[in-house]
């Protein structure tokens, strides 16, 4: 019930903002869309295909990373820094578990939506990926684990500047090197190699998998459970220990 609380606060946040929310949404995957699919991806085939059915997965991928990072960490961090609302709920009877689970299923909502509009945009341009249960599971557990990792940020770094170099440092790279606009094995081994531990390549690769028809990696899905739950388990640590 104490998570119920939390999540359904956010989502009438949520639902007041939501315009504005879809509409900023809509900007950085249309350039994605017009400059790899449309633009660059006119004159790329790969794996037999499209290079924008290629992309289109790993820029969902993307998506869920960022919005979802993004929807937790920035505004958590401002209540934690500057607006001193956090205090409100840890003082409050709300378990640390109930506090963190609610933080990050409404986190996760705002990454679903997010890559909804990629897909949809996705369509609209072309794209023909094979879309079932298993493909939007991976994107709720992407979008879980992020929103996770935004409240474990959110709650340790000491200021706003330092959200936006954790950001800078650490959701970057993974925007760009994680599968998302290319293949990961392409790059050199040892690079390779240390890419293919970070979650959103799992993402990108399961993704990718699933829209081709090729199946579900399973060994995807249990890396990203393995994060989803360490970094549920430090943010709920994190939250207890500032009580």
């Amino acid at each position: 019930m104490d998570c119920y609380t939390v999540f359904w606060r956010e989502m009438l946040v949520f639902k007041r903002t939501f315009w504005k929310f879809l509409s900023a949404r809509l900007v950085s995957p249309v350039l994605y869309l017009v400059a790899f699919g449309w633009g660059l991806g006119r004159s790329i085939r790969t794996d037999g295909g499209s290079y924008l059915d290629f992309v289109v997965p790993g820029i969902i991928a993307l998506s869920a990373m960022t919005v979802s990072f993004n929807a937790t960490g920035i505004p958590l961090n401002m209540s934690r820094l500057y607006h001193k609302t956090l205090e409100e709920y840890l003082i409050a009877p709300v378990g640390s578990f109930s506090f963190v689970l609610g933080k990050v299923l409404a986190g996760t909502v705002r990454g679903l939506v997010g890559a909804l509009v990629i897909l949809v945009l996705g369509l609209l341009f072309g794209a023909r990926p094979e879309v079932g249960v298993w493909f939007f599971a991976v994107v709720f557990l992407t979008c879980f684990l992020f929103a996770a990792l935004g409240v474990v940020a959110a709650m340790t770094v000491p200021s706003h500047e330092d959200m936006a170099n954790f950001s800078t440092f650490v959701i970057l790279p993974m925007a760009f090197l994680c599968g998302t606009f290319f293949r990961a094995d392409v790059l050199p081994e040892v690079v390779a190699d240390i890419i293919c531990v970070l979650p959103l390549t799992h993402t990108s690769y399961a993704l990718r998998s699933l829209a081709g028809g090729t199946g579900l990696p399973l060994i995807s899905v249990f890396v990203l459970l393995a994060y989803a739950a360490a970094f549920l388990g430090i943010a709920v640590w994190i939250v207890r220990r500032a009580r």
